[in-house]
């Protein structure tokens, strides 16, 4: 209790006296921190900070100062009035934005360092650096997962929505031209529809009907025991794809599961792979599918976290807010090792980083997660 009570102090205090930290020496590391301290996402905003907190504690070394300040929703003007005060204060490197919208208002401040959350681009852009978990990683790691399988047709799937074009550009990026793509409808009546296209499943159906028909009239032992092996299932025929990745997630996600097994997709047959995961346990009640793999973040950190800072704040974290304390110690390592920050250049790092999300590195101008991969078994994540 003692600890949650100074906890709380800290946190206003570091909200409410920054102006005290503008007096401080220069050896000290200060670091601004953008983040929606009003408004609808104000719930993340202080489990950002809260998070900050839990790594100040780790690192344990006095001269980091942190300048929090409200970026708002959606609100450039408070986004920009919020990055003037936390230069004003004296940080060069800030931790923020959460998301990529207002990159572009970024780039002009030429003298600061944007460690960004955001997962949507993680190439280096100027002054900004994006530590968000990226589709980029996700898919390498899938794809150096499904070699080690020996899976050699995979099929790449998802829904045609606002971010189909996104997610045309990340696979052309990553040279993918290669594999099968297919794009679906998000609305289940339609769905399964084009699932069943995609699996030749009428074709399928109708090679055991056939096949059926020919066993029916005879009598042989051989024959019968075929024709009572095929009355267990539903096609004769295999799918076109040994793996297939798909990139969604959610309810849109376990739509498309149901409607692969529905088109009679076997499992043992075909490896079912997605995105965009974060350990999220309702998929343990999400029947169609018993082997589903993804990668991820370190399962074993990521829960550790979640129950330090649960036991410390008495509230769940935000799922993302684990990268604000990799930001945090990001930062910190750079500041030892070059004594000061003074751009962006100073974070092209040749060695990779370990951190609580897993391990990250500096190449070809991005940041790339070297995720795990993990699949649900009996209502648990496995490392695979």
């Amino acid at each position: 209790m003692i600890k949650k009570i100074f906890l709380t102090l800290t946190y206003i205090f570091i909200f409410f006296n920054f102006n005290l930290h503008a007096i401080e020496k220069n050896s000290e590391l200060k670091v601004g921190l953008l983040a929606p301290f009003s408004g609808d996402y104000k719930e993340l905003g202080d489990s950002l900070l809260f998070s900050i907190q839990l790594a100040l504690d780790e690192i344990n070394d006095k001269k980091i100062v942190i300048v929090p300040r409200d970026s708002g929703t959606n609100d450039k003007v408070k986004l920009n009035n919020a990055i003037e005060e936390i230069i004003q204060a004296g940080a060069k490197v800030i931790i923020g934005p959460v998301d990529s919208r207002y990159f572009n208002e970024l780039e002009k401040y030429k003298e600061v360092t944007f460690i960004s959350l955001s997962n949507k681009e993680p190439k280096i852009k100027k002054n900004i650096i994006s530590i968000g978990i990226s589709l980029e990683s996700q898919i390498k790691s899938l794809l150096n997962f499904i070699k080690k399988k020996e899976k050699k047709k995979t099929i790449i799937i998802y829904p045609n929505n606002n971010f189909a074009g996104f997610i045309d550009k990340k696979l052309i990026e990553l040279n993918l031209n290669s594999y099968k793509t297919f794009k679906y409808n998000s609305d289940p009546k339609i769905l399964t529809g084009e699932i069943e296209k995609l699996t030749n499943y009428n074709q399928r159906k109708r090679n055991l009907e056939y096949r059926k028909k020919l066993l029916e009239d005879k009598e042989d032992e051989q024959s019968l025991r075929e024709l009572s092996k095929l009355e267990q299932i539903y096609t004769l025929g295999k799918v076109n794809f040994d793996s297939i990745i798909i990139i969604d997630f959610g309810n849109s996600l376990k739509s498309v599961l149901a409607s692969l097994v529905f088109a009679d997709v076997n499992e043992n047959e075909v490896l079912y792979t997605s995105v965009n995961q974060w350990f999220d346990e309702s998929i343990f009640y999400e029947n169609s599918i018993k082997n589903l793999y993804y990668p991820s973040v370190d399962y074993k950190n990521f829960k550790s976290f979640n129950k330090k800072y649960s036991k410390i704040f008495n509230s769940p974290p935000n799922e993302i807010t684990i990268l604000a304390y990799d930001a945090l110690g990001l930062i910190y390592y750079v500041w030892k090792k070059n004594d000061g920050i003074k751009n962006t250049n100073d974070f092209y790092i040749k060695d990779k980083i370990k951190g609580k999300i897993g391990t990250f590195s500096f190449k070809d101008n991005k940041v790339f997660q070297d995720l795990k991969v993990y699949k649900t078994d009996n209502k648990t994540f496995i490392e695979n």
